[in-house]
């Protein structure tokens, strides 16, 4: 099933709610654009995957969750994080590895946890989120609580054992989670075409008796409403939907992934061109809600909040080895 693309019809209050995403995609977008400055700085370690270009599906579906719902992430995690209600200046302690970070320094980019938002981690590992998932999923059901989970994932994740395992016992156990593959055509450097033996990630779905859904991950609203279906239909005890949300990572997989010889700058070019924030800017101009001085300063404002981020990290403390290693080492 094709959802996205067309023409929504949307309230006036739906266009008022896109200013919002408008606002939180900004946000992401400007945080992934300082993290590769400050590693440029030498001022954060390791490494990062940003999610330039993916932001629609971050903001898109955590917008259809209710506060208590669960989500897990991958490697490319700052967004999610950030959708989900995450605090800018404690991400980016984490990034700087201090005390005051998600995961108090110890989990860096790839390894973040927000338990009391919900946020059950990103993962370095691919497809190491699903089966997490799907045991809260689980959980949730044993429990007979309402809340469901969203499992984002990418499309390197469906080669993996865990996406088909979790997959299948999702369905065969009616278990309240939504999986959500993140399709931005690339594993590290490899074209979905090469590994995937069908046109579509979601036509996987009919294999396990769940509804499999396609929608366009630039259009922001459209996955807002695609995964609300999903979530609704799992809160009533109806099973998992596996929904594919066509995007594109418009920088490189990595902040060591500068030259991108996999792609040729011709297709870079055309994504740009579907870039969902400048969608969603276009929109929001022809509904007469975003004029040019609230556009600037609405950047203007998220600049403030990503370097009072910055500020904040730099200032914090570093952990305390005396303490952190003993939650980690346990004397035998």
């Amino acid at each position: 099933m094709h959802r996205g693309g067309q023409r929504w019809l949307f309230t006036h209050q739906t266009m008022k709610e896109l200013l919002t995403y408008y606002r939180q995609m900004l946000l992401i977008r400007r945080f992934e654009e300082r993290v590769l400055e400050l590693f440029g700085e030498g001022l954060i370690k390791g490494t990062a995957h940003p999610c330039v270009g993916q932001e629609a599906v971050a903001v898109g579906a955590c917008a259809a969750l209710r506060p208590g719902d669960y989500v897990t992430s991958t490697h490319r995690g700052h967004g999610h994080l950030l959708a989900k209600g995450g605090d800018p200046r404690r991400l980016m302690a984490e990034l700087f590895g201090k005390a005051t970070g998600y995961s108090r320094g110890r989990g860096g980019s790839q390894h973040v946890a927000a338990f009391d938002l919900g946020f059950l981690g990103s993962n370095g590992i691919t497809g190491g989120g699903l089966p997490i998932a799907t045991g809260a999923a689980l959980a949730l059901k044993m429990r007979r609580e309402s809340r469901i989970v969203l499992a984002f994932f990418g499309d390197g994740a469906t080669g993996q054992g865990t996406f088909h395992e979790s997959l299948n016992l999702g369905a065969v156990w009616k278990l309240p989670i939504v999986y959500l593959c993140e399709n931005n055509l690339y594993a590290m450097g490899t074209h979905i075409r090469y590994t995937c033996p069908v046109p579509n990630v979601a036509d996987r779905a009919a294999a396990y008796g769940m509804p499999g859904v396609i929608v366009d991950g630039n259009d922001v609203l459209a996955v807002r409403e695609v995964v609300r279906e999903a979530v609704d239909r799992a809160r009533r005890g109806e099973g998992p939907t596996l929904i594919e949300a066509k995007t594109y990572r418009l920088l490189g997989h990595s902040k060591g992934d500068t030259d991108r010889p996999y792609r040729t700058r011709e297709e870079e070019a055309q994504w740009w061109a579907r870039d969902p924030i400048r969608r969603c800017r276009e929109r929001l101009q022809q509904a007469n809600l975003l004029e040019p001085a609230r556009d600037e300063a609405l950047r203007a404002e998220v600049e403030r909040e990503i370097e009072a981020a910055v500020q904040f990290a730099r200032e914090s403390p570093d952990p305390d080895p005396a303490v952190d290693l003993g939650e980690v080492f346990r004397p035998g």
